[in-house]
C-alpha cells in the first residue's frame, strides 16, 4: 500500500480529519468556486486597514500594491478570521498548519481531493461524516488502532459489507 493511501484508513475518517485540517481549504475552495461572472474583486487599500490587520500582514506592506485583488482579499479575510479567533482556536489553527506542512505533495493532493468530495456531499451527508469522525475521535488510542487494521487488512467486499451493515442500523 502507498503512503498516500496510508494517510487515513476509511473515507469516511478522512473526510473528517480533512474537515479538522480543512480551514485554510474551505476558504480557498470558497474563493476558487466564485462565478466567472461574478465582478472582479476590489483592491483593498492598505491605508483601509486597521492596525492590527496591518500587523499582521506587514510582511506583503512592501507589495501590497503589487498583489492580485482576489489574493488582497483573501489575506484580509484570513487575518480577520484570525482576529476573531480565541487563543485556543488559534492554536489548534497553528497545530493543523503545521500538520499539513508536514505532509507530502502527494498526501497534500490526497487531502484536497477528498475534501472536494466532501463538499459535494448533501448537508445530511457532511453531518453523517462528522458525527462519525466524532465517534471515532471518542474511541481510545487502541480501539482506534484495532479499527484501523481491522479495515486496512480487509478485502473490497468484506469492506463493502462492512459499510452496508453501518448504513443498515443508521436511522433514516
Amino acid at each position: 500500500m502507498s503512503d498516500a493511501h496510508r494517510f487515513v484508513p476509511s473515507r469516511r475518517a478522512a473526510l473528517a480529519a480533512l474537515f479538522a485540517v480543512g480551514l485554510n481549504l474551505a476558504l480557498v475552495g470558497r474563493s476558487r468556486a466564485e462565478s466567472p461572472a461574478a465582478e472582479p474583486p476590489a483592491r483593498v487599500e492598505w491605508n483601509s486597514l486597521n492596525a492590527d490587520e496591518q500587523k499582521l500582514l506587514n510582511k506583503h506592506a512592501e507589495r501590497w500594491d503589487t498583489l492580485a485583488p482576489e489574493q488582497q482579499q483573501r489575506l484580509v479575510r484570513g487575518t480577520r478570521r484570525w482576529l476573531s479567533m480565541t487563543p485556543e482556536q488559534r492554536e489548534r489553527a497553528r497545530t493543523r498548519y503545521h500538520r499539513w506542512q508536514e505532509l507530502s505533495p502527494e498526501q497534500r493532493e490526497l487531502a484536497r481531493q477528498r475534501w472536494h468530495r466532501f463538499r459535494e456531499l448533501p448537508p445530511e451527508q457532511q453531518q453523517r461524516v462528522r458525527d462519525g469522525y466524532r465517534n471515532y475521535k471518542k474511541l481510545t488510542p487502541e480501539q482506534r488502532r484495532h479499527l484501523r487494521e481491522r479495515w486496512q487488512n480487509a478485502t473490497p467486499e468484506e469492506r463493502q459489507r462492512w459499510l452496508e451493515r453501518r448504513r443498515a442500523r443508521r436511522p433514516q
